[in-house]
């Protein structure tokens, strides 16, 4: 159709404009709808021992994918960030938890001590983005107690090598000065990032479910616990002073310490999982921790032991917690990792299903009854093609379809709960 010159000028203008706009962030999918077209989500709050959304109690049943970040840096990768939200909501999922560190490894968002990638960040900008998407929060982890991607040993490499450090030890992360002033530096640039994509800073973003301080801390040169909980107590009231919006936790395992009572010692694994310099208990106490987390590895803990047996002993771990948080601490328990390997002898898939209904079923007792168990998170899943980022534990949802319906499953057992007389009018968006 002829266009007359007065409406072709301002049509060749838009073109242009949206030309330029593409070209200039590519595959990053940057477009200038997200602020405006974004879901709407509230924060999620907490009232005693359970979480809230809109009034409503709110159960995780959700995954990890620490990798997220990492894959969203480069263009040939990206794409398995929204497939992996596309494949969680379509089971349901409604918490990712992920990392949002990386401190010197490949792809780092931390450089050395206090120098940040603007090109990573912008990464973790987009896993926002597309977790919003798909009506997902993210358990945003800030720093991890193992070496693969940095935490505390590469601040304490870093602080040794740079001569400021007082102490080489790896615990030297939780009591030195100069360290714990870097490690809050790092916190508040984090806390206080503005998403380039929607303008939003971290901090006032509803998509972050919560900030978990540290992937399992341990500090074993304290065994006595007191130089954790000091770090704790320091770390989480800091948070809090930037970011009132969110609910903040630790990231423990679970472990009783010493000063918890003989009966729960008593349910470790083994008696050398009490000198780890954490307490479930102690620790979960501090007034600036929202709700606490524990992990369930039977096949790290009970090596030699039947799946009968690590499923009973299982059993008893989780309850033991439940009951921690709503006789003890009056606060919300998640379990934010669990797992059983592949490599087990006699391993099949179906010990998986059996395993993993096991923990849902208990969870799903406790959320229907308004208890503690707030919820689960899966380790691990991943996209197609990320053979190199697997362990023992993770898998391709599609490639497992009994597991796919399990999740699912316990998806919409909790959005029934959650929603109550509601549930049926409103249906379900992923075919309960």
């Amino acid at each position: 159709m002829f266009l007359g010159n007065g409406l072709l000028y301002p049509i060749i203008g838009f073109a242009s404009c949206v030309a330029f706009i593409y070209m200039s962030f590519g595959d990053l999918d940057l477009s200038f709808d997200y602020r405006f077209s974004e879901p709407k989500m509230s924060f999620v709050g907490r009232n005693g021992t359970q979480f809230f959304v809109d009034g409503r109690a709110f159960y995780v049943n959700g995954w990890n994918s620490w990798w997220l970040m990492d894959q969203a840096v480069e263009d040939f990768s990206r794409p398995r960030v929204r497939e992996m939200f596309q494949a969680a909501a379509r089971m349901g999922l409604t918490v990712c938890r992920t990392w949002a560190f990386n401190d010197g490894a490949y792809n780092a968002l931390q450089l050395s001590l206090g120098q940040f990638d603007e090109r990573v960040f912008q990464a973790l900008d987009y896993v926002i983005v597309e977790a919003r998407r798909q009506q997902i929060r993210l358990l945003l982890s800030l720093s991890d107690d193992l070496p693969s991607v940095g935490g505390k040993r590469q601040y304490v490499k870093w602080a040794w090598e740079d001569g400021i450090s007082l102490s080489s030890s790896n615990d030297s992360f939780f009591f030195d000065p100069s360290i714990k002033s870097y490690f809050k530096n790092y916190l508040k640039t984090i806390l206080t990032r503005k998403n380039h994509l929607t303008g939003i800073e971290y901090r006032d973003d509803p998509t972050i479910f919560a900030w978990e301080l540290m992937n399992e801390p341990r500090c074993t040169t304290d065994q006595s616990g007191d130089t954790l909980q000091e770090w704790i107590e320091d770390m989480s009231k800091y948070v809090k002073s930037i970011d009132r919006n969110h609910l903040v936790t630790i990231g423990l395992e679970g472990f009783y310490g010493p000063r918890s009572p003989p009966e729960k010692l008593s349910l470790n694994p083994g008696e050398w999982f009490s000198t780890l310099g954490t307490d479930f208990i102690r620790n979960s106490k501090i007034s600036t921790i929202d709700f606490t987390s524990v992990h369930i590895y039977p096949d790290q803990w009970m090596i030699e032991t039947e799946l009968d047996e690590k499923t009973k002993y299982i059993s008893k771990w989780i309850i033991s917690h439940i009951e921690d948080g709503e006789r003890e601490l009056k606060k919300p328990v998640l379990f934010s990792e669990f797992g059983l390997s592949n490599k087990n002898k006699k391993f099949d898939h179906s010990h998986r299903d059996i395993f993993y209904q096991s923990i849902y079923d208990l969870i799903y007792k406790s959320a229907s009854k308004n208890g503690a168990g707030a919820g689960a998170i899966i380790w691990q899943l991943i996209a197609e093609g990320m053979e190199e980022y697997n362990d023992d534990f993770g898998f391709v949802p599609k490639e497992r379809p009994s597991l796919f319906r399990l999740l699912k499953k316990q998806s919409c057992r909790l959005a029934r709960i959650h929603y109550g007389k509601d549930w049926e009018r409103r249906g379900s968006p992923y075919s309960c």
